[in-house]
């Protein structure tokens, strides 16, 4: 692909801002009305509210980003996220391999829906699994 599709840059600025973490900037690439859902079905209003749940989550954690998919949709874009998160959870262990799988709608240049799934709570419920 010569040049990256304009709503998977979208997507790839919104990963950049909230990675930072800069939710002030992350919040221009969604739409006022975004839903956003989390692992184990949470809704989270904003993207402040997202940094707010993993501050509470991990002492820090970012993505290393791997590979962007996308399709028209027709009046929207659907562009998937996926790689690995790592960071420190609040016990000040490291961790890193952990899956994620995002998965965005974009309609008009902004973000409308976003899924987020991970492994942070298998390793949480089952520690020996992770390979951090």
């Amino acid at each position: 692909m010569s040049e990256i599709n304009k709503d998977v840059q979208i997507v790839s600025n919104f990963l950049e801002a909230s990675m930072a973490p800069d939710p002030v900037r992350a919040a221009t690439f969604m739409s006022p009305d975004v839903k956003i859902t989390f692992t184990g079905g949470r809704v989270m209003p904003t993207p402040q509210d997202i940094t707010a749940f993993n501050g509470s989550r991990y002492t820090w954690v970012k993505k290393a980003l791997g590979n962007f998919d996308w399709m028209d949709r027709g009046d929207h874009t659907v562009v998937y996220s996926n790689g690995t998160l790592y960071g420190e959870w609040p016990d000040g262990s490291s961790f890193s391999g952990n899956r994620y799988l995002d998965r965005f709608e974009v309609r008009n240049g902004k973000i409308t829906h976003m899924d987020v799934w991970n492994d942070s709570a298998e390793w949480i419920l089952t520690p020996e699994i992770a390979k951090g």
